[in-house]
C-alpha cells in the first residue's frame, strides 16, 4: 500500500509538474521592453527590463520583415528574417516570434525542428509545398497558394518547398515561443562539431563510408 501511494503522490506530482513548466511563462507586468543596451551578468530566459516609464511607440513596431532575404547565403536556397529582442524590443517576454520565409525558385527550407515552439505559416506569394512528420513515421502534406495557412505542431520535423522553378516564394509564420530554436535534421547529423562518428552515420543511414565523407562536403563539414 505504501509503496502505491508513493507512486500515485508521484505521478501527481509529475502531471502538475508538466502543467505549471513552460518553455516561456506568463508575463508578470503589461510589457517588457528588453534592454539591449546594458551588457548581461548573468542569463536567463529572455532578455532585462527597461524602466516602463521609458516605453515608447517605437518598441512595439518594426521593419525588420520588410526587405526579402538573401536566399544564395546556403546551399538550399532560403533565409529566415526572424524578430526579436533587439529589432523589436516589445516583444520580450510575450512569448511568441514572427518570421519571414524567402525562397528561391525550386529551393527548399528542409526538414527541421523548433523544439519549444509550434508554427502556423501563412504563404504570401508564390507556390510551396509544406509538411511535417509526427511521432509514428506519418506524413502530412499540403501544397500551399497565396492566403493558404498550415500549422507545425511543436517539435516535429517539417519541411518548406518552393515548386516553382522560376519564381521565389514568400511566407510568414508566427512561433509560439520568444526563442523557439530550429534544428535542420541534416546539419545536425553530418556537421556537428566534434563530428559524429562515422560508424553511427553509416548504420543509422544504412551508407558506406564514402557517403558519410560526401555528404559531409556537401554540407560544408
Amino acid at each position: 500500500m505504501r509503496t502505491n501511494s508513493l507512486l500515485l503522490q508521484s505521478f501527481l506530482s509529475l502531471i502538475l509538474l508538466l502543467d505549471i513548466v513552460k518553455s516561456d511563462p506568463d508575463p508578470l507586468q503589461d510589457y517588457c521592453i528588453a534592454n539591449s543596451r546594458t551588457p548581461q551578468t548573468f542569463f536567463y530566459n529572455g532578455a532585462p527590463c527597461i524602466n516602463p516609464e521609458l516605453a515608447q511607440f517605437s518598441h512595439f513596431g518594426t521593419s525588420a520583415l520588410s526587405k526579402p532575404g538573401n536566399t544564395r547565403a546556403n546551399p538550399f536556397g532560403f533565409n529566415v528574417t526572424l524578430t526579436n529582442t533587439l529589432n523589436l524590443p516589445g516583444l520580450n517576454t510575450l512569448g511568441l516570434v514572427l518570421a519571414r520565409v524567402d525562397i528561391a525558385p525550386g529551393g527548399l527550407v528542409p526538414p527541421h525542428a523548433h523544439p519549444r515552439a509550434s508554427e502556423v505559416t501563412i504563404l504570401l506569394r508564390g507556390l510551396v509545398l509544406v509538411g511535417f512528420v509526427d511521432t509514428s513515421n506519418r506524413l502530412f502534406t499540403q501544397q500551399l497558394r497565396p492566403g493558404d495557412s498550415f500549422v507545425f505542431p511543436k517539435g516535429l520535423v517539417h519541411f518548406l518547398s518552393n515548386l516553382d522553378s522560376k519564381a521565389p516564394a514568400l511566407t510568414i509564420s508566427g512561433l509560439n515561443s520568444q526563442n523557439p530554436g530550429a534544428q535542420l535534421s541534416s546539419l545536425a547529423t553530418f556537421t556537428s562539431r566534434p563530428a559524429m562518428p562515422d560508424d553511427v552515420l553509416k548504420k543509422a543511414f544504412q551508407i558506406d563510408g564514402q557517403d558519410v565523407s560526401k555528404i559531409r562536403k556537401n554540407l560544408g563539414g
